[in-house]
């Protein structure tokens, strides 16, 4: 009976894998409970504590998720990976952690206790927003929306789905903390930050940029102009990285508070596209 019972929960479990069903552990707060333990573990790394993000991976606490609606397709996520981004396969047949079915349904339960609606809502006007990014603001001059806009800083199409209103604040009001992550390889298990760099060539030359692209005995590095350069490190006068990002303070002397609101706000729009 006991090994009937057994096969008859994996059975469940698989069915609800699937998608045709819903998280069994849906409520339990002792699942919650074990799943903030095995969230600590697997997930804090990209996502932050708390769920909250931590530049390589997204708020998790927004109701509204970019990849996943119901339960189920969490449940996938998290066992399969999204392809050609830096969430990997964590299920048990995964190259991630090899979480079991129960363990991926109690981080589920764990992150559905942790979703909130008021960090998506903000105050600001999206049409002056958009004005300032595009212009006084000179956001745009390093980032791209929808595909206008520079190279030389992150793309933020995406960010306002992604990102609390709180995050995007800190990103403008103090970049460094927290370095955003920039292209993502397949070779590479994470993207690469945006460190700038400061290197100096065999003839004096000196080039002011972010690296998008660093091993051993090379780097690539994009300069204020967005013009790209592959440089050998062993023909180098010198090689200085930095994790002050390039991307200035803005201050409440540069934008107030209510202008900084009017941009969250319209890359809040853009992103919940």
């Amino acid at each position: 009976m006991a090994g009937r019972m057994w096969v008859v929960g994996v059975v469940f479990l698989a069915c609800v894998a699937n998608g045709l069903g819903q998280n069994p552990l849906a409520g339990d707060p002792k699942a919650a409970k074990a799943g903030e333990y095995e969230f600590r573990i697997n997930c804090a790394l990209c996502h932050g504590l708390g769920a909250r993000g931590g530049g390589r991976g997204p708020d998790l606490t927004r109701a509204q998720k970019k990849h996943a609606h119901a339960d189920s397709d969490m449940f996938q996520i998290i066992s399969n990976g999204i392809p050609g981004t830096a969430m990997p396969a964590n299920g048990t047949n995964g190259q991630g952690v090899g979480m079991t079915d129960e363990e991926i349904w109690q981080i589920i339960t764990y992150i559905r206790s942790q979703e909130v609606t008021a960090s998506t809502k903000t105050t600001g006007d999206a049409v002056h927003g958009k004005t300032l990014f595009y212009g006084d603001g000179n956001c745009s001059m390093c980032h791209m929306v929808e595909g206008k806009g520079g190279r030389m800083g992150p793309d933020l199409t995406g960010v306002g789905g992604s990102r609390t209103r709180e995050a995007m604040i800190e990103s403008i009001r103090n970049p460094s903390r927290r370095l955003a992550w920039g292209l993502t390889e397949a070779t590479k298990e994470f993207p690469q930050e945006y460190e700038s760099v400061i290197a100096v060539t065999a003839d004096g030359k000196q080039l002011k940029g972010v690296i998008l692209n660093e091993d051993s005995f090379s780097v690539q590095i994009m300069d204020s102009g967005e013009h790209i350069h592959l440089l050998q490190k062993d023909k180098l006068k010198s090689f200085k990285k930095s994790r002050e990002s390039a991307m200035p303070k803005y201050d409440p002397d540069v934008l107030s508070d209510k202008e900084v609101e009017d941009i969250v706000a319209f890359l809040a729009g853009v992103g919940a596209k």
